[in-house]
């Protein structure tokens, strides 16, 4: 984990694309995908919950029965890695001691009731929070993707509850997004039209 990185944050940000094409002949070494997650576990989530729970789908059978639940997208299946990014919803009331295990004595006493008084019986907050989370990990591992000389492709453009039916999705998670990681064999378009921070950087308020 101490290996260096061809590509600074700022290079990482500047060529990350959605890559649609990739080298469905390449395999990412083991090595190399355990760096990519360890890394990406350092994203934050409130309350130190990690209620993300990622599913690394490997089977060629599964990946094509989720290729045809995301309208045929040649990504699912040509990419070395396909992560389903979900979140349990209900980590907070799992055991959530075991986030705060290692913090002394007064900070767990004050941190415990905090996390059930925040999201006991607010599901909505319990949801917003998982994709919050997700997302940052989502980006972490596009980010850290690319630092490691692959590229990614993010995804929505799936049927969700097809594809929760394939992976078996306890029913107190959900699902975020997709995320495929691999070679990319073409060049992605130019960038097709980036806003200026004018138009997306209010001062103060709207």
């Amino acid at each position: 984990m101490n290996k260096h990185h061809s590509l600074t944050v700022s290079e990482a940000l500047e060529t990350r694309r959605a890559i649609k094409h990739f080298d469905p002949e390449h395999q990412m070494p083991e090595d190399t995908f355990t760096t990519l997650m360890q890394y990406a576990l350092y994203s934050p989530t409130a309350f130190n919950l990690q209620h993300w729970r990622l599913v690394r789908i490997q089977d060629r059978a599964q990946r094509q029965a989720i290729r045809e639940a995301a309208w045929d997208q040649a990504q699912v299946t040509e990419a070395s890695e396909l992560l389903v990014l979900c979140f349990d919803h209900k980590a907070w009331e799992k055991n959530p001691g075991k986030y705060w295990q290692g913090a002394p004595a007064e900070v767990q006493e004050f941190m415990l009731p905090a996390i059930h008084n925040y999201y006991d019986g607010r599901e909505q907050v319990q949801r917003d929070e998982g994709m919050r989370s997700c997302g940052m990990i989502a980006m972490s591992l596009m980010l850290m993707a690319r630092s490691l000389g692959y590229d990614s492709c993010p995804m929505d453009g799936f049927d969700y509850e097809a594809v929760a039916k394939l992976i078996k999705l306890p029913t107190d998670h959900a699902i975020c997004m997709m995320l495929a990681i691999g070679k990319k064999t073409a060049e992605p378009w130019p960038r097709p039209g980036q806003l200026s921070l004018d138009e997306v950087l209010a001062r103060n308020h709207f």
